[in-house]
């Protein structure tokens, strides 16, 4: 059976979370780094709504959703139990604050430019009373978004932090939201982290 096709892009929060993911679960993948500006049409032909990260299955099913992704090869293979670490209602409540409410947040304060009803500052501050606060709360009690240990929730919501902390150079400073930055930091520092991160060539279409 030959691997599933894994369509990502190096710096997309989905597409790390679901790398994450597949990466903990030991599943292999063929890897077409995708150019955001320049879809490739087989992509487009399985996902039209040309987002990463897609994956193509060898049966010819199609995962089209970064959690999606993460549960298929989660409940295939868990061997860190992220799935289990904690009451998935919990997590899952988490993470669709993270993807409903924080990631448009986060782009309103990234790209502040294009957002002038409110500086940047104000921007950021939205973002961390919207979600950074309370994950600043969770994590003085406890190691892990969710408990002792890390859950599905804290590999789904830490490449969106990642992406947050990168903004401006105090964005997540070690003074505002010491725990955060902690837990960011070990996230940052992990083998598994630096292994996703592996830099691929932009894929070509054969062809092309």
């Amino acid at each position: 059976m030959s691997a599933p096709v894994l369509y990502s892009f190096r710096r997309c929060p989905y597409a790390i979370r679901a790398r994450l993911a597949l990466a903990a679960a030991g599943v292999p993948v063929a890897h077409r780094e995708v150019s955001l500006q320049h879809k490739p049409a087989a992509l487009l032909a399985i996902s039209p709504k040309g987002t990463v990260p897609v994956l193509q299955l060898a049966d010819g099913r199609v995962l089209d959703e970064s959690l999606d992704i993460m549960c298929w090869a989660l409940a295939g293979n868990d061997p860190r139990a992220w799935l289990t670490a904690a009451p998935r209602p919990e997590q899952d409540a988490l993470i669709r604050r993270n993807d409903a409410d924080f990631k448009p947040q986060l782009d309103r304060y990234k790209y502040a430019s294009r957002h002038p009803q409110r500086t940047q500052a104000e921007w950021r501050e939205e973002a961390v009373s919207g979600l950074l606060a309370d994950l600043e709360a969770r994590l003085a009690r406890m190691p892990a978004l969710c408990g002792p240990r890390a859950s599905l929730a804290d590999v789904a919501l830490f490449p969106f932090v990642r992406q947050f902390a990168g903004v401006e150079a105090d964005a997540l400073g070690p003074t505002s939201l010491p725990h955060l930055r902690r837990w960011l930091d070990g996230w940052l520092a992990s083998p598994l982290f630096a292994a996703v991160m592996h830099k691929h060539a932009v894929w070509q279409e054969p062809g092309a």
